[in-house]
């Protein structure tokens, strides 16, 4: 079996216990030493022979699989979720033609831990019901489909989280203050979110591409824009969802005049 498996954003802790699990029972490792912190292999097996994919091509990465049989425990370690960013479908497309058993575990994104790092919510009524994952093009411009530029999603003026493109701090403000983003909207920079040296920048997208250099990092660097990020919160709306006035199959609106909850 082959376990593709999100190691999460770098806090060895923040593996899922399906994760952890994985790792403990594990024959084979292969994990990104350039993302993914060397605690995390802890969780992994006495016996476990280990493969640092860092300098790996994806056919050095197959050719491991292809050197063990059904039986083996593989667990493929991949940073955050495998999901977003995780170079797992052409992975995927090799165990299905070779008719090799395998399966996603899920991992915590490096977004949901730098929300939680700024004690932010992504959507808050009325503000943002939407949040945009993307990337700068850069050296990947043709994988980028026609309407995915990072201007196209500033037009629409949600939450976004800007992956893989610290690099390019000029053009990321650029594009998403053509895109339409006012200079004043709030932005956060997030570095190697949870790990030791995590580092959190509060900015504006007018300020953005000298807040990303002041961080002096080109890599995990993830960029949050949105108004969800400003410390205005005095004129936000309530959600509904608690509201005494909101009924829902669990919950009766309260009795008028008061504010405590009835079972449906």
């Amino acid at each position: 079996m082959i376990s593709f498996v999100g190691a999460g954003p770098g806090a060895a802790d923040l593996i899922t216990l399906r994760g952890r699990d994985r790792l403990a029972a594990s024959d084979v490792v292969i994990w990104a030493s350039s993302l993914v912190p060397e605690s995390l292999l802890e969780h992994s097996s006495d016996h476990a022979e280990i493969h640092d994919s860092a300098s790996m091509t994806l056919e050095d990465v197959l050719a491991v699989y292809a050197s063990h049989g059904n039986d083996t425990r593989i667990v493929r370690l991949h940073s955050g979720d495998p999901s977003v960013y995780g170079a797992i479908a052409e992975q995927m497309e090799w165990c299905i033609e070779a008719e090799r058993a395998f399966e996603i575990v899920p991992g915590v994104s490096s977004l949901s831990a730098a929300a939680a790092a700024m004690r932010c919510e992504l959507t808050i009524p009325q503000v943002s019901q939407s949040v945009v994952l993307t990337r700068l093009g850069g050296r990947t411009t043709d994988s980028m489909p026609s309407g995915e530029s990072v201007r196209a999603f500033a037009a629409h003026g949600t939450t976004m989280a800007v992956f893989l493109s610290g690099a390019r701090p000029v053009e990321l403000q650029s594009e998403l203050l053509d895109g339409g983003y006012g200079p004043d909207t709030p932005a956060a920079v997030v570095v190697r979110v949870s790990w030791p040296d995590e580092e959190v920048v509060r900015t504006t997208v007018g300020n953005l591409a000298e807040a990303i250099r002041s961080t002096g990092a080109t890599r995990t660097v993830l960029v949050l824009v949105g108004d969800v990020f400003s410390d205005e919160r005095q004129a936000r709306a309530r959600s509904h969802l608690y509201a005494p006035e909101f009924a829902h199959a669990f919950r009766r609106r309260s009795v008028p005049g008061s504010t405590v909850g009835r079972p449906a």
